[in-house]
C-alpha cells in the first residue's frame, strides 16, 4: 500500500511543490551522528523500508506548508489520525533540537553588534539591536482553558513574541503567551523581558550615536503597546506631539515595520499559521517553534530579498490596543529623547531606503 502510494503520482507530491519545506528537513540529516531523523525519533530501522521514511518527511511538509487537517492527512497518507498526530508531534522537536543551535543560537554581544550596524546601514536607526513584536497564532480551544486563551480578536491563541534583524531573521522567540494577553502583558512576561531587566542578555555596553559623542544604550524598538525602558524604545504617545516627536515616531516605525515583514513572510509561506492548529498547547508550542526555525534556515540559505514579495495585505497587521499604564519611567523616557534629538538632527533621504 505504502509502495502503491508513493507511486501513484510522483509528479504531485508535496516534496515537489513544496521544496522550502523539504530542503529545510533535509539539512537535519547532515549530522555526524550516522542516524538519519527517523532513526532518532523511532530507534534503528532494522531494514525498514525507505519508504516509510518518505512518507513522514512528505507528511511533516504538507502539514506545515499548507495546514491540512490531520483527517485530510490520514485520509491522504491511509494512515490513521492519530498516526499522524504522532509523526508530526516527533518530527517537529528534531527540526527544532537540530536546527535551532545552527540557526537561532543565543545571541552573543558581537551579533548584536552587527544587527545595530545593518540597522543603521538598511533603516537608519541608530544603536538598534532588533525590533520586537507579538502574534497570534490560531489554536483549537485547549481544555480546561477558560478564557485564557480567548484574545480580543475573539479567537483562541497562542502568542509568538518575536524580536528580528534588520534582514527579517529571528534573533530570539517566546512562545506560548496567552491570547487574552496583550503583546506588552505578554512581553513582561516573557523570559526576555526578565533577561533583559536582569541584564543577562549580552546587550553590549552603551556607545556613542552615530556621528556624534553622545553615549546612548543599545535598544530594542516596540510599538506603544509594550513598556517604555531604556533597553526598549516605543513611539512618543500621540496626543501633544512635537514635530520633533512626529519625526521620530516616523523613523521608529520604519525601522520596526522589519518585524511585522518577518510575521508576514511566515504566514505566506507556511500556511498552517493562517489556520487554528488542532494540537494540545504544548505541540502547539513546538509546533510554531519549528516553523520559526525553517523561516531563519531558508533565510540564511537563500537571503531575504526574494521573500519580500510573499508579505501581501492577506496577512494584516495585529490591531493592538494599549492598556491603561502607571507612570513611565524617567530613564527610558531619558533614553529616549537622546533618540529623538538625534533623528532630528540627522534627517534621511527615503529615496535611498
Amino acid at each position: 500500500m505504502i509502495r502503491s502510494h508513493v507511486s501513484e503520482n510522483p509528479d504531485e507530491h508535496p516534496f515537489n511543490i513544496l521544496p522550502y519545506a523539504v530542503q529545510c528537513y533535509n539539512s537535519t540529516r547532515n549530522k555526524t551522528t550516522g542516524f538519519t531523523p527517523y532513526e532518532l525519533v523511532f530507534g534503528h530501522t532494522s531494514g525498514r523500508p525507505p519508504e516509510h521514511v518518505y512518507l513522514e518527511k512528505e507528511l511533516m511538509s504538507k502539514y506545515l506548508a499548507t495546514g491540512a487537517s490531520f483527517r485530510h492527512l490520514a485520509f491522504s497518507f491511509r494512515m490513521g489520525r492519530s498516526t499522524v498526530a504522532s509523526i508530526i508531534k516527533h518530527m517537529i522537536k528534531i527540526l527544532w533540537n537540530m536546527l535551532q543551535p545552527l540557526h537561532m543560537p543565543e545571541p552573543t554581544t558581537a551579533t548584536f553588534l552587527n544587527v545595530s550596524a545593518d540597522f543603521m546601514k538598511v533603516w537608519n536607526f541608530p544603536n538598534c539591536i532588533g525590533a520586537v513584536d507579538g502574534k497570534h497564532v490560531k489554536v483549537i480551544a485547549p481544555q480546561h482553558s477558560g478564557s485564557m486563551y480567548f484574545n480580543y480578536k475573539h479567537y483562541f491563541s497562542i502568542v509568538l513574541q518575536g524580536v528580528c534583524d534588520a534582514n527579517y531573521k529571528l534573533l530570539v522567540i517566546d512562545v506560548g503567551g496567552y491570547g487574552k494577553q496583550s503583546d506588552g502583558g505578554t512581553f513582561q512576561s516573557s523570559n526576555l523581558y526578565k533577561r533583559i531587566h536582569q541584564n543577562k542578555l549580552n546587550v553590549p555596553n552603551p556607545d556613542s550615536l552615530p556621528g556624534t559623542n553622545v553615549r546612548a544604550p543599545y535598544v530594542f524598538i516596540a510599538d506603544e503597546a509594550y513598556p517604555l525602558m531604556p533597553n526598549l524604545l516605543k513611539p512618543y504617545n500621540r496626543r501633544n506631539r512635537s514635530l520633533e516627536h512626529i519625526n521620530f515616531n516616523q523613523r521608529l516605525s520604519r525601522a520596526r515595520k522589519t518585524i511585522e515583514c518577518t510575521f508576514g513572510i511566515m504566514y505566506a509561506k507556511w500556511r498552517l499559521l493562517s489556520k487554528a492548529i488542532e494540537t494540545t498547547e504544548k505541540t502547539a508550542d513546538d509546533i510554531i517553534k519549528a516553523i520559526c526555525i525553517l523561516h531563519n534556515t531558508i533565510l540564511d540559505r537563500e537571503g531575504f530579498q526574494r521573500h519580500l514579495t510573499l508579505v501581501t495585505d492577506a496577512v494584516p497587521r495585529d490591531q493592538m490596543f494599549e492598556l491603561p499604564r502607571g507612570r513611565q519611567l524617567g530613564e527610558g523616557q531619558r533614553v529616549r529623547d537622546i533618540f529623538c534629538n538625534y533623528v532630528n538632527f540627522f534627517p534621511i533621504s527615503y529615496e535611498t531606503a
